[in-house]
């Protein structure tokens, strides 16, 4: 028994011992992880020693390794709920719907842009119409004068004796038309009346079983309507004057801007050109007498076009017997610079004429010379005297002729397919033009690229030899 306490000091001190190895060994695994974290600076002195007796149970400290422990943020307890990492935001969103939106706001954009332009063309609407005119009419007119100018007259004499004979003309045609109208009116109202009773007399014997009182009823209620409506109508009278005001005014601006286009129309288009970015300049210097070129080709087309359906739907009218035949022919002549459109209405109103004052079997002569004449135009006239240089699809040219009727009425219908042609002409040179501005400015093709880029001999021709010349 007396060696028992013995044994038993000794197997304390060996734990104890043994728990100072183990606090030793994780002190110098935690010194060993602190230096893989934060690397001591050059010439730093070592670290003091672990002292030899470190109480059971405390963690060893050492004086370099407070600061980074302290900085060590624990982990969090195992009881923790784990959450996901957030992705960022634009990640999150699809590819295509990216792109969507990325093309959606540059479209508001240039929507916004659009509905301003179109608010300040609605505000100035007589003076844009006024100078589309001027254009159209020197578009016309300008052949004359660089004919004039080859023949050796000054530009400022043949810009005046060509601006003078075609407003002479022009208001020659304008008071022909009136004359012819005013001088026929006598004799449609006739036929109209003898057309009604025609008409009145045809319901009357009809399977329809309409009585005349009812054509009398029909006929008191237009009658009370106008009457009742006499304020509107009056109205309508002023501004009927006021529109005519308005267009006498639009007439006076287009034949002033017609003359300065005719006479210094090459300055003007230099000082827009000024107006142009730098870097653009070239593309639409080169664009600008192309788009002359369409609209000039356009406009002699359908000048011609025109005239020729004017002659011979007019003489088709007046071999027909058909009254007022040669305003019938002049108003399809001023018609057919509406495309596809203006020739319906035209036609329809030489039949509308014919079946009022002459009967069933006369319009229906009228509409077959009227087709005939058309189908003429449309296959063999226009695609002969336009050509290319200003074929537009005709779904293009009624959507155009639609857009430009609701937003600016008949001025609208009428410059709306010349703009579209004269549009296509430009982006179609200015797509040409950027690629060939990349081409010119790629880089040189090198190496094997080089060698299948490089011009080949003809079949048949004589080979080179190293020194680039023939051999023969």
């Amino acid at each position: 028994m007396s060696k028992l306490p013995g044994w038993l000091g000794r197997l304390g001190a060996e734990l104890t011992e043994l728990g100072e190895r183990l606090e030793q060994r994780r002190a110098e695994a935690e010194g060993g992880e602190a230096a893989s974290i934060e690397p001591p600076e050059t010439g730093a002195e070592p670290a003091a020693a672990v002292p030899s007796a470190v109480p059971a149970g405390a963690v060893p400290a050492e004086p370099g390794r407070r600061g980074a422990a302290a900085d060590r943020v624990p982990p969090p307890p195992a009881y923790a709920p784990s959450v996901a990492a957030r992705p960022d935001p634009v990640a999150a969103i699809p590819w295509g719907m990216r792109v969507a939106a990325e093309a959606s706001w540059r479209l508001l954009v240039l929507a916004g842009m659009l509905w301003v332009l179109m608010k300040v063309i609605s505000a100035v609407q007589l003076v844009v119409l006024a100078f589309v005119a001027a254009l159209l009419v020197t578009a016309m007119l300008q052949p004359t004068v660089a004919r004039l100018r080859r023949y050796g007259l000054p530009r400022g004499l043949a810009t005046a004796v060509t601006a003078v004979l075609g407003f002479v003309i022009m208001g020659l045609v304008g008071w022909f038309v009136v004359w012819q109208v005013m001088d026929n009116l006598d004799t449609l109202s006739d036929k109209v009346r003898a057309g009604i009773d025609e008409l009145k007399r045809w319901l009357l014997d009809s399977p329809f079983h309409v009585t005349e009182q009812q054509i009398n009823d029909v006929a008191k209620n237009l009658s009370d309507t106008i009457g009742t409506n006499t304020e509107q109508i009056t109205s309508a009278g002023l501004q009927g004057v006021t529109v005519m005001v308005e267009v006498l005014t639009g007439i006076l601006l287009a034949m002033f801007s017609t003359l300065f286009l005719l006479y210094d129309g090459k300055r003007i288009w230099r000082w827009v050109l000024k107006l142009v970015p730098a870097q653009a300049r070239p593309g639409v210097a080169g664009a600008g007498p192309r788009a002359w070129r369409t609209l000039t080709a356009y406009v002699r087309g359908t000048v011609i076009v025109a005239l020729i359906d004017a002659i011979f739907i007019g003489l088709g009218i007046w071999f027909l017997n058909v009254p007022m035949a040669v305003p019938l022919a002049v108003f399809i002549f001023l018609f057919a610079f509406i495309p596809l459109v203006g020739a319906v209405i035209s036609g329809a109103l030489a039949v509308v004429v014919a079946l009022v004052t002459e009967g069933v079997f006369t319009a229906l002569m009228v509409l077959a010379v009227v087709l005939a004449v058309q189908q003429i135009e449309g296959h063999v006239l226009q695609p002969f005297i336009l050509g290319r240089a200003v074929r537009v699809h005709p779904l293009a040219v009624v959507l155009s002729v639609a857009a430009g009727g609701m937003v600016a009425g008949i001025g609208g219908a009428v410059v709306a397919v010349p703009l579209v042609a004269v549009t296509n002409t430009v982006v179609g040179y200015l797509r040409s033009f950027g690629q060939e501005e990349a081409l010119r400015h790629a880089p040189p093709p090198r190496g094997a690229t080089a060698i299948d880029v490089a011009p080949t001999p003809a079949p048949g021709s004589p080979p080179e030899d190293s020194g680039g010349k023939k051999t023969e």
